[in-house]
């Protein structure tokens, strides 16, 4: 796969700086309507936190003092993202 057939796409955060080289044709792939790039992988980073904070507080046993709170935040913030539940989304209920 050529240069010419990935994306590098920056990610800005006070005091640091990442980057993320992905193939285009996978942000194609999972892109829906008219999903611009960093839209692709902004959902995409936001679900896989979900679901790790949601299996650290669920499923694991000594998750630590406050991660409840997390939790409960980060769903928050799921849902005013994707207009809906993680459950609903993820059809995960317990």
């Amino acid at each position: 796969m050529s240069e010419a057939d990935t994306l590098t796409l920056t990610i800005d955060a006070p005091d640091t700086t990442d980057e993320l080289v992905v193939p285009t044709r996978l942000l194609e792939l999972v892109a829906e309507d008219d999903e611009s790039a960093p839209e692709v992988v902004g959902d995409t980073a936001m679900i896989t936190l979900a679901n790790q904070i949601h299996h650290t507080v669920a499923h694991a046993e000594g998750t630590g003092e406050g991660l409840e709170d997390v939790e409960a935040h980060t769903m928050e913030l799921f849902e005013e993202r994707f207009g809906e539940s993680f459950a609903e989304m993820t059809g995960h209920e317990h």
